[in-house]
């Protein structure tokens, strides 16, 4: 039975603009998906292999990145796995204004894209003007701080809009939808609509895999993934690394997921992703590779 989508989410106009985004002044056409390497800087991230502590370990794990070919380093000091509890604001601006520092001045000459991985405006802000971060990633989609919105306005950098159902820690307790991926079209491209009105012009749209969702919520969104690009023509990031909709069919964990994670990014790439964000950035880039060599964009 076809998918019954709204078609009053945006403006039809909107619709017939190229994909772009504007990083630190500088225009990116999307003519090629991208990778998003995640640096944790958290001790409770839930996979092992992405957690960075030390100086030593934030920069080798910088360093690992970009070496690797990661476009875009994604840093997160607040774990959002589910039932997890967040730091105090103080100590994950502790941790970011740390991370930032080294991971700035360490890759100072290959200039990667910087993205911050929070939820709070004021972290943001301090993120951004501080040490120059260039992309906001909220996993909270602006329902856990209510001037996030704002914040990204001025700051005019671009924004990552997450689908999340609760919090981190209530996200997975009852998870429920009448059909996940017209709800979380709905929700994404009301509040696409809502930042743009409020002079955001570069939003990337996440529909959050895990983030409120059961196994089969995650598998229905992925089948349906195209879709839902079709119905809010921007930039689309999938995060599916590692992630339990891989280890729990196959009875695994976490650090054996790697090859699972490898086959969804091939998936994801097809049915329309731009950004892959994942933990393990070589096999993900050659993925991407390979996926351009069926399917050119130019």
């Amino acid at each position: 039975m076809p998918l019954a989508y709204p078609t009053d989410i945006l403006h039809p106009d909107r619709r017939q603009l190229p994909l772009t985004m504007n990083v630190g002044g500088r225009l990116h056409v999307f003519d090629r998906p991208l990778v998003m390497g995640i640096l944790n800087v958290t001790p409770d991230s839930f996979h092992a292999g992405s957690r960075a502590v030390t100086d030593e370990d934030i920069e080798r794990r910088a360093s690992q990145l970009v070496a690797e070919g990661a476009d875009i380093i994604d840093i997160g000091a607040c774990s959002t796995r589910p039932g997890s509890t967040p730091p105090s604001p103080e100590e994950e601006w502790a941790r970011l204004s740390r991370a930032l520092r080294i991971v700035t001045k360490v890759l100072e000459k290959q200039a990667p894209i910087i993205s911050v991985d929070t939820f709070r405006s004021s972290i943001a802000e301090r993120c951004v003007g501080e040490y120059g971060a260039h992309i906001i990633n909220d996993i909270s989609g602006g329902t856990m701080d209510e001037e996030m919105f704002a914040t990204v306005a001025r700051l005019g950098v671009p924004y990552v809009l997450t689908h999340i159902q609760g919090t981190p820690a209530t996200m997975q307790a009852t998870p429920h939808y009448d059909h996940v991926t017209v709800e979380v079209t709905r929700w994404l491209g009301e509040r696409v609509d809502a930042l743009h009105q409020m002079g955001v012009c570069d939003v990337i749209i996440d529909p959050g895999f895990g983030f409120g969702k059961t196994v089969e919520h995650n598998y229905q969104l992925l089948r349906e993934l195209a879709h839902l690009k079709h119905e809010i023509q921007a930039p689309l990031l999938v995060g599916i690394s590692r992630k339990s909709m891989i280890y729990k069919p196959l009875g695994i964990t976490p650090d054996e997921s790697l090859h699972g994670t490898t086959a969804l990014n091939a998936l994801a790439l097809a049915n329309g992703a731009d950004i892959l964000r994942v933990h393990d950035v070589l096999p993900a880039v050659h993925t991407v590779r390979l996926h351009q060599l069926m399917n050119p964009r130019n």
